[in-house]
């Protein structure tokens, strides 16, 4: 149930959307910077970085103060970080793993039975090395203008869907007024129940989560839930632990999903951590996937088997509420695979 509490007046809501929307525009967008922003040069990395990859390197500063000064094995840094490895071809990673630049309506993809992707926004605030979305064709497939209300009458006439899933490019990079618009035409759908948002932004600019947000979320009809992105325990600060807890007040689920990355997480102690610190967080660890085959990110893979390994692993050291589901998206099946 949500929470019931009174809705909190915001003062003077512009001053924290300037706030987060500044941090956006000066995010760092050079490799050669990044490495300078934490003490390192380029030599100091065992692999050669890429300054031109197709997929720009984009690191909002709250991400960058996560990481460890001079450490080039940080795993905030790695994720983040562009390698001449992105530019390789592999057999195997493609443009397109998902299958998913065949939507199914303007801004729409409708994948699994009962709940429909609404493609939001078009950029993300961090672009992680292994997105599998990176290729994506954003200018054809984002829900704006007009083509939103065609997502918004898809949604309508398709009775059968009980959920929107907000989805990108990350959909919190849109304003608050534009998500408010939003929710007061999704509340005027008799037959959705639930609203889910999937978003990395809280994590690498905690700042966005306004108390006009929460206020929003709060006052919509839906079962709102939140579902994060968060690969590593660096990621969670005591500034995204404040910031998480005003969603949690406004009756928000929270939950996070994760990738197995190489040389990042691939470690049965850090996978562990990283269970305890979102618990703490009172953020549920529900899903670690294994990583989407695109290409550009093959250096970034691990083996099923060592996959498998890792959660049982991680099942032997923790209660199983803390344990995530071991799971791949395969593009043509009609929900996710649970190999774990």
């Amino acid at each position: 149930m949500k929470n019931m509490s009174p809705i909190i007046p915001v003062s003077d809501p512009n001053c924290q959307v300037k706030s987060w929307k500044n941090l956006l525009k000066s995010a760092i967008k050079d490799p050669i910077q990044l490495l300078s922003e934490i003490g390192l040069e380029p030599t100091d990395l065992n692999f050669p970085i890429a300054e031109n990859t197709g997929f720009a390197v984009r690191v909002p500063q709250p991400f960058i103060d996560k990481m460890q000064l001079g450490n080039p094995q940080d795993p905030l840094l790695l994720q983040v970080l562009s390698q001449q490895a992105e530019n390789l071809a592999v057999a195997g990673y493609t443009n397109d793993p998902l299958e998913e630049h065949a939507s199914s309506a303007p801004g729409i993809l409708h994948k699994y039975h009962g709940r429909v992707l609404l493609m939001l926004a078009s950029a993300c605030a961090v672009n992680c090395r292994y997105c599998f979305r990176r290729h994506f064709p954003y200018q054809d497939k984002v829900a704006s203008g007009k083509q939103l209300q065609q997502s918004i009458d898809y949604i309508s006439e398709h009775q059968e869907i009980s959920e929107v899933i907000l989805s990108g490019g990350d959909p919190l990079m849109v304003s608050d007024s534009q998500l408010s618009l939003l929710l007061s035409q999704l509340n005027q759908i008799p037959h959705l129940k639930r609203l889910r948002i999937h978003t990395r932004l809280p994590v690498v600019i905690p700042q966005r989560i306004t108390q006009e947000l929460c206020n929003i979320l709060a006052t919509s009809h839906l079962n709102v839930s939140m579902v994060l992105h968060i690969n590593h325990a660096n990621e969670i600060d005591e500034l995204f632990t404040s910031s998480v807890k005003k969603l949690r007040d406004s009756g928000i689920q929270l939950f996070n999903q994760s990738v197995l990355l190489k040389d990042i997480n691939d470690n049965v102690s850090v996978l562990a951590q990283l269970s305890e610190q979102l618990f703490a967080a009172y953020i549920v660890p529900y899903y670690i996937h294994l990583l989407d085959k695109v290409a550009g990110a093959a250096h970034f893979d691990i083996p099923k088997a060592q996959a498998i390994e890792l959660v049982e692993a991680l099942r032997n050291r923790l209660p199983g509420y803390l344990v995530p589901r071991l799971a791949i998206e395969e593009p043509g099946e009609k929900a996710k695979t649970i190999i774990a």
